[in-house]
């Protein structure tokens, strides 16, 4: 159980580390400022690739906190 804490502290403190770069920056942590996602869609799953989420398609970081409930 200890193993899987320390796994689950490292990952969040990854994340925390990633958001107040991307924060630093002005650019939105899911799309890294580019304002869409770029995977490949499978014939399972099809979404807009050409928005992201996280800021609806803008880049900045202010959109993402605001859709995420940071602001």
């Amino acid at each position: 159980m200890g193993l899987f804490n320390a796994i689950s502290a490292w990952n969040a403190s990854r994340l925390e580390r990633h958001v107040s770069n991307m924060e630093e920056k002005g650019l939105c942590p899911d799309c890294r400022g580019r304002g869409f996602n770029a995977y490949a869609p499978n014939e399972y799953n099809y979404s807009n690739v050409y928005d992201c989420s996280g800021c609806n398609g803008t880049g900045s970081f202010t959109d993402w906190a605001e859709s995420n409930g940071q602001i």
